[in-house]
C-alpha cells in the first residue's frame, strides 16, 4: 500500500506533499481541543498495534500479499482527527527509518492512508453504527483500504504509468481481498476492545472511548507478539502495490543519503532472518509508541495552556 520513490512523476507528489502537509496541521491544531493525559499512553500503544500489525502479511492471490492498514481501527478507538496523526508518524517512520514508502511520496501516502483512509473508515462506524454496529464496523475497515488502494492507482496513472485494464482489474481485485481481510480484522479488534472495557463504549459516537490500563496492557502485549512471533508466519510475497510494480518495471528509488540499519524490516548484522526483523520490529515499536505519546503530551500541554 505504501508507494515508493520513483513511482509518482513530480507534479503529482509535489501536488500530494503541499495538500498533505497544511492539512495534518490543522488536524494537529484539532486534536489539540480533543486530547488529555488520560488518552496518551492509548495513542502510543495503538500506534504500536497497527505498526506491528503492518509487518504481517498474508496471502490475498497468487504471489501477492496484503496487510493491516488500521486507519479505520485507529479512527474507532482513538477518534478520527487523532487517527490522522497517529498514522502520519507511523507513515513518516517508516519512510525515514525503515524505508518503507517513499520521501518524496510521503505525502501521497499521508493523503491515502492518514486521510482518506481514516475519513473513509470512520464515516461508515460514525453514521451507520447505531443500528448495524458491526457492519459499520466492518464497511469502514473495507472502505478504508478500498478508498487508499483506488486513490494509489489514480495517482500512478496521472504520472503517466501506463497500466492495461486487465492489470488495473486485477489490482482491483486483489485490492478487495485485502479490504476484505481488513474489515473481518477491524471488526474482531474493536469487539474485543469492547468486551475488555464495555463500559468505555457508545452504542454509536465519534470513537471508542477507552482508558483503561487492562486493555492498553493487552494491547501493547499483542504488538510484542505479532512482532516477534508473526514475522515467522508472515507471507514473503510482495503486496499490491509491489506486485504492480514488478508487472510494470517500477524501481524503487531511495535517496542515496539514505542508508538507515532497519532498512526493510531488517536490523542489520544478526545471520538469522527471524531475529532481523524481530529486532528491528521491536526498536520500531519503541520508536512509534514514544513519537505518538510525545504528540499525545504536546498536544494534551496545549490544551491546557
Amino acid at each position: 500500500m505504501h508507494i515508493p520513490d520513483g513511482f509518482l512523476s513530480p507534479p503529482v507528489w509535489v501536488t500530494l506533499d503541499l495538500a498533505s502537509a497544511p492539512a495534518v496541521a490543522i488536524l494537529a491544531r484539532r486534536a489539540q481541543q480533543g486530547t488529555d493525559t488520560s488518552g496518551i499512553p492509548l495513542l502510543g500503544v495503538m500506534g504500536a498495534f497497527v505498526f506491528a500489525a503492518q509487518m504481517i502479511n498474508f496471502p490475498v492471490g497468487p504471489g501477492t500479499s496484503g496487510h493491516l492498514v488500521g486507519s479505520a481501527l485507529l479512527s474507532m478507538v482513538v477518534g478520527p482527527t487523532a487517527a490522522a496523526i497517529v498514522m502520519t508518524a507511523i507513515l513518516a517512520i517508516q519512510a525515514f527509518v525503515f524505508q518503507d514508502g517513499g520521501i518524496m511520496a510521503l505525502g501521497a501516502n499521508v493523503f491515502n492512508m492518514a486521510l482518506a483512509g481514516v475519513l473513509a473508515g470512520y464515516l461508515p462506524y460514525r453514521l451507520w453504527s447505531r443500528h448495524w454496529r458491526s457492519a459499520a464496523i466492518f464497511a469502514g475497515g473495507f472502505l478504508s483500504v478500498l478508498t487508499s488502494a483506488c486513490l494509489a492507482l489514480t495517482q500512478l496513472l496521472f504520472s503517466g504509468v501506463r497500466m492495461p485494464p486487465k492489470i488495473i482489474w486485477i489490482s482491483i481485485g486483489l485490492f478487495a481481498v485485502s479490504a476484505i481481510i481488513e474489515g473481518a480484522i477491524t471488526l474482531g479488534a474493536v469487539r474485543a476492545i469492547e468486551r475488555l472495557q464495555p463500559s468505555s463504549t457508545e452504542a454509536w459516537g465519534p470513537a471508542t472511548q477507552v482508558r483503561g490500563s487492562r486493555v492498553i496492557g493487552i494491547v501493547a502485549i499483542a504488538a510484542i507478539v505479532l512482532v516477534a512471533g508473526g514475522v515467522l508466519f508472515a507471507s514473503a510475497a510482495p503486496d499490491g502495490v509491489e506486485k504492480l510494480a514488478s508487472q510494470l518495471g517500477l524501481k524503487d528509488q531511495v535517496p542515496a543519503w539514505l542508508h538507515s540499519p532497519f532498512a526493510y524490516y531488517e536490523a542489520r548484522g544478526f545471520e538469522s532472518m527471524w531475529i532481523r526483523k524481530a529486532t528491528a520490529g521491536l526498536a520500531g515499536l519503541v520508536l512509534i509508541f514514544f513519537a505518538c505519546s510525545a504528540l499525545g503530551r504536546y498536544f494534551a500541554r496545549q490544551r491546557s495552556a
